[in-house]
């Protein structure tokens, strides 16, 4: 269950918290519904994931939750309509194509409790790239012409037919490609907060070893969030130690503690580069 601190009003607020040097730093936040039953069935692996964790992260968005549900009407209306309330973005992927189990526009209308038209701008886009292919606009891909009334479009420059957003919940293609091509239009209309950078400290002791001295450095530095991941690689126990955080002095200081506690158990720590 969520605690109190990701309940909010569905308008967009940015949260706020006190870095350590009494800056304030803004926090925008964001939630990833992945909607199909073929990802749940495994038949498809889904990579939109990986890449939409990655872009956010970069503009200093944080991804707080992800949820992948099945192709259902009242699941897909229920989850977004929970979720606008708690993040200030919500993604969904998935269900915005021609066929019957394409039920994502539809649900997220019932959502916000909207109809459902024919988008004029979609229409056009979607007439023009059908001349330049030479087929026929028919009634099925016209489906894809279809958003909430009062939404914005969201360009589709590989396949024109395009995503939309409704308030603060943004709705792409599944299709890993087109989905990438609506993230890179659709992120410089976002709002943005303090970027989070990352540190990586690798070791060759087990978790086991580290453990104590760990849960105390993260209670004398609680500002930073420090993740540890065993690994076992050529024979070898180890462990890689990232620290996540808006300041980077804050991030060396406990980079370095953490250097000093795996020499101390007699390892080696080793840094590995980060690109946040």
């Amino acid at each position: 269950m969520l605690s109190n601190r990701y309940q909010k009003k569905s308008t967009l607020i940015k949260r706020c918290e006190m870095a350590s040097d009494d800056n304030t730093i803004n926090i925008v936040t964001a939630a990833f519904v992945i909607i199909g039953n073929e990802i749940l069935s495994g038949r498809t692996k889904d990579v939109n994931l990986f890449f939409l964790a990655s872009e956010l992260s970069n503009i200093g968005i944080r991804l707080e939750e992800v949820r992948i549900i099945k192709d259902d009407h009242n699941v897909i209306a229920d989850t977004v309509r929970i979720m606008r309330k708690q993040y200030d973005y919500v993604f969904t992927s998935g269900g915005i194509g021609p066929t019957h189990d394409d039920i994502t526009c539809d649900s997220i209308a019932q959502s916000f409790d909207l109809e459902v038209y024919h988008h004029p701008d979609a229409v056009q886009r979607m007439s023009v790239h059908a001349q330049k292919r030479n087929v026929e606009l028919n009634e099925v891909r016209m489906r894809m012409a279809r958003t909430p009334r009062g939404a914005t479009l969201i360009l589709n420059p590989i396949s024109a037919a395009p995503g939309f957003t409704v308030e603060n919940v943004h709705v792409m293609a599944g299709v890993p490609s087109v989905f990438q091509a609506m993230v890179k239009e659709l992120l410089p209309t976002l709002k943005t907060g303090t970027k989070i950078h990352s540190l990586t400290v690798v070791c060759d002791l087990g978790e086991g070893s580290i453990a104590n001295g760990l849960e105390q450095i993260q209670k004398e530095k609680p500002n930073i969030d420090i993740g540890s991941y065993p690994y076992f690689r050529s024979g070898i126990y180890g462990t890689e130690l990232v620290l996540r955080g808006t300041n980077i002095s804050d991030l060396e200081i406990a980079a370095e503690s953490i250097r000093q506690l795996v020499l101390e158990n007699n390892g080696h720590p080793t840094n590995k580069e980060d690109k946040e």
